[in-house]
């Protein structure tokens, strides 16, 4: 286990949660536009790196387990109210306040967060796989854990728990990272599983990148000249983790 891959997720779900608590105006398009880039980033990480990976191991069976993580994400994005996407499907504001249920909300996305952490538990044959995958799950954090903090802001959460949430959610993928390695060491019945939950974890991927590119908050979901050119940044820069080969 590389333990710079799970300080850097860490860091970079302690930063993206922290830009809503001390930034008091936030450009409203900065979100959409680094939606827009890291969804690209992972789409095209989980498509070259982890897709062969898992059809090399277990074949036509991988494209079963990935639709499972497909419609799993679609399952738990109905208690995340879609935050992993960065599209927040809350009921209506009465008053200034969201009337949601705080509990199922972190629940879903935690479930989320966790399942992230599982490929990291995984030793690919692809030696570029481990470290790009690494990078895709810290920029997709980011603006997850903005997302994550500026609805707990407008659940008006006392700041001392805001901060608790944040820190807790952060260690949520990094803990699913040591678990995964750990229990894979001791376990050949769980090292085996682990290329099953990471085609799971790849339909959620897909589930979730391609969402972004319909719905990461532009009025009707169009395309703007911005929005395309933060799709293409993360494409390519994804495409440049080829070079870790």
């Amino acid at each position: 286990m590389n333990w710079s891959y799970l300080i850097l997720i860490f860091a970079a779900t302690i930063g993206g949660g922290v830009i809503p608590i001390t930034v008091k105006r936030l450009h409203p398009n900065l979100p959409i536009y680094l939606l827009a880039f890291t969804g690209a980033f992972l789409f095209g990480i989980t498509i070259m790196h982890l897709l062969p990976e898992v059809y090399q191991e277990l074949g036509h069976a991988a494209g079963v387990y990935v639709l499972l993580g497909f419609f799993l994400q679609v399952f738990l994005q109905q208690l995340s109210h879609g935050m992993e996407h960065g599209h927040t499907h809350l009921p209506p504001a009465e008053g200034h306040h969201h009337h949601i249920s705080i509990t199922p909300l972190l629940l879903g996305l935690s479930i989320h967060a966790f399942m992230e952490g599982i490929p990291l538990g995984l030793r690919f044959q692809d030696q570029s796989a481990l470290p790009s995958l690494a990078l895709g799950i810290a920029a997709h954090k980011v603006p997850e854990a903005l997302t994550l903090m500026t609805v707990m802001m407008h659940t008006h959460q006392p700041k001392g728990r805001l901060w608790r949430i944040l820190v807790l959610f952060s260690l949520v993928t990094p803990l699913a990272a040591v678990l995964a390695g750990q229990l894979g060491l001791y376990s050949e019945t769980v090292n085996a599983s682990l290329v099953y939950l990471t085609a799971l974890v790849i339909g959620a991927f897909v589930h979730i990148s391609t969402t972004i590119f319909y719905e990461s908050g532009t009025r009707h979901h169009e395309l703007s000249k911005r929005k395309i050119l933060a799709f293409a940044t993360g494409i390519v820069l994804a495409f440049l983790t080829l070079i870790f080969e």
